[in-house]
């Protein structure tokens, strides 16, 4: 069985508002927070710096693990398994990537309809941190 990992990260501003991502990719669309696939050459927490700063410019630091979850992939024998983390600190100027688009909002403002796959299970994992 083959295993792919993840890392997606929760980021928190001054304000209290929430850095979302709103992905383009077909086979993942909607609203969610950044992250992406860890590389061979790199550990968890580089990886989770290196897809932030590709998505949205940003560096991060002091940054959290909050936990794991896993799931069955769409290809057959492979599981994914997705890390989680927060901050609330970084520094850069905030841009938008291939990914999709990157905007602070609080939570109260998106629209559930737009939210990812799974989103509300990823929310629910952040639970402590919103």
């Amino acid at each position: 069985m083959k295993t792919i990992i993840t890392n997606m990260c929760l980021i928190k501003n001054s304000e209290g508002k929430l850095l979302f991502l709103n992905r383009k990719k077909s086979t993942w669309p909607g609203i969610t927070f950044p992250g992406g696939h860890v590389e061979n050459n790199e550990t968890y927490l580089e990886s989770v710096v290196r897809e932030i700063k590709e998505e949205t410019n940003l560096d991060i630091y002091d940054v959290k693990y909050v936990g794991r979850y896993e799931w069955n992939s769409n290809f057959p024998q492979t599981k994914e398994i997705g890390l989680f983390y927060f901050t609330s600190s970084f520094k850069g100027e905030l841009k938008s990537s291939i990914e999709g688009e990157c905007f602070f909002a609080y939570l109260k403002d998106i629209n559930k309809d737009n939210y990812s796959l799974d989103f509300d299970i990823i929310l629910n994992l952040y639970k402590d941190y919103l």
